[in-house]
């Protein structure tokens, strides 16, 4: 008899360590509350992207010092910088949607949001780099940073038409956050 309730207790833990276990496995956010975390990151994020971006082309033709303007610039990149990882990291914080590819789509999201951060970092570091001695050299030289940076950028663009997940683009469609 001994056996029979050893055995019956050593499958109850089993069967028991196995929902444990299961349940750990899902619970991400729904696609709807997904979206909505990863629109409330980036609605701020692509905000300050458009003054900063603002801000540079003010700097790129106003009557400013090559000294003045390398400093300018080299904030405004660095803010560029600071914003893409802040919302990169919101977009973290909000999980892996329970949908189709939501571990992919999640990952290209935060991949893409990285790569952004990243060329607004190296165009600062170039830029900073740049001598102010002779004003024609530095703005060729602050051109050829903003181009490179333009190219990165482009190339860093999530394609949300490659979403792979009905459920997210739905969902994309319909929270207020994204609208």
């Amino acid at each position: 008899m001994r056996t029979c309730r050893a055995s019956a207790a050593g499958k109850f833990t089993v069967v028991l360590a196995t929902i444990v276990v299961l349940a750990g496995c899902g619970g991400g956010p729904s696609p709807r509350a997904w979206a909505a975390s990863v629109c409330g990151a980036l609605t701020p994020w692509r905000s300050e992207i458009s003054k900063l971006t603002s801000s540079t082309d003010e700097q790129m033709t106003a009557q400013t010092t090559p000294a003045q303007a390398k400093e300018n610039l080299v904030r405004l990149f660095d803010g560029a910088e600071q914003a893409s990882e802040a919302a990169r990291r919101k977009v973290e914080k909000a999980g892996v949607p329970e949908a189709e590819n939501g571990e992919v789509i999640s990952a290209g999201f935060r991949s893409s949001l990285g790569k952004m951060r990243d060329a607004y970092g190296r165009a600062r570091d170039t830029i900073d780099g740049l001598g102010t001695g002779e004003p024609t050299a530095f703005y060729d030289g602050v051109r050829a940073a903003v181009d490179t940076l333009n190219k990165e950028y482009d190339a860093s663009a999530l394609d949300t038409s490659k979403l792979n997940s009905e459920e997210l683009k739905q969902a994309f469609d319909e929270v207020p956050e994204c609208r």
